[in-house]
């Protein structure tokens, strides 16, 4: 089992990382939903933890569907996070009628290079969810969705998640579920739907806040049941 924790400082890294957290979600934004944190928070995060980083590239919070405008910053963004050593980006692109933007989405791609990537919770705004997946297994380059099944959280889509799972077994597309995870249900989310990656944000911070430091006390526990 992996756990990527989301990361909004350089405290908030060490503390993931202290905690015993596989990867980092890095981000600024998080009640947005994540947008693209500055250079600097990049650098010093990459410096100063040695888990993977993986860095939000998302230029605004508006919506998933972007604007040449905006997939030229997005573009620049992938370069910069790949020049600083990040281990990959986490994106996602969608078309006003809720498909995926492939000539953005293979822009970025060819922007990425050999990077971890994965394709964020856009996902689960996708007009058909199964669709979006079977599109995305042809690309090599993608290695995990991010999902919460197409549920506002993944707790209330076991089966949605668990069907993913399955369509994606052997082969190189991981299911990342996430928003909504609970420390005292995880065991069983884990055990029902299968998945081998999990992240979680506010449900290892303190006082279950958005706005709080992580708590190194609660990733170390949250760790132990999904390993135990």
């Amino acid at each position: 089992m992996l756990l990527e924790v989301i990361a909004t400082t350089l405290d908030d890294a060490k503390r993931a990382e202290a905690g015993g957290a596989d990867r980092l979600e890095l981000i600024t934004g998080i009640l947005e939903g994540g947008v693209t944190p500055s250079y600097g928070l990049i650098e010093q995060v990459v410096k100063q933890v040695s888990i993977p980083v993986n860095v939000m590239v998302r230029p605004h919070s508006q919506s998933f569907c972007y604007t040449s405008d905006d997939v030229a910053v997005m573009k620049r963004d992938v370069q910069v996070i790949r020049e600083l050593g990040a281990t990959g980006i986490v994106m996602g692109m969608l078309t006003p009628a809720g498909e995926i933007d492939i000539p953005a989405l293979e822009e970025l791609l060819r922007e990425s290079g050999n990077m971890d990537v994965t394709f964020h919770r856009a996902f689960d705004e996708a007009r058909n969810q199964m669709e979006t997946l079977k599109k995305l297994l042809t690309y090599q380059q993608i290695n995990r969705i991010l999902t919460s099944g197409g549920k506002p959280s993944a707790l209330n889509a076991k089966d949605e998640i668990k069907q993913m799972v399955e369509c994606t077994k052997e082969t190189h597309l991981n299911i990342l579920a996430g928003s909504g995870l609970k420390m005292d249900s995880i065991s069983s989310f884990v055990e029902e739907t299968g998945v081998v990656e999990i992240h979680f944000g506010t449900g290892v911070r303190e006082e279950g806040l958005a706005l709080k430091p992580v708590d190194p006390q609660k990733v170390a526990e949250l760790k132990r049941l999904i390993t135990s």
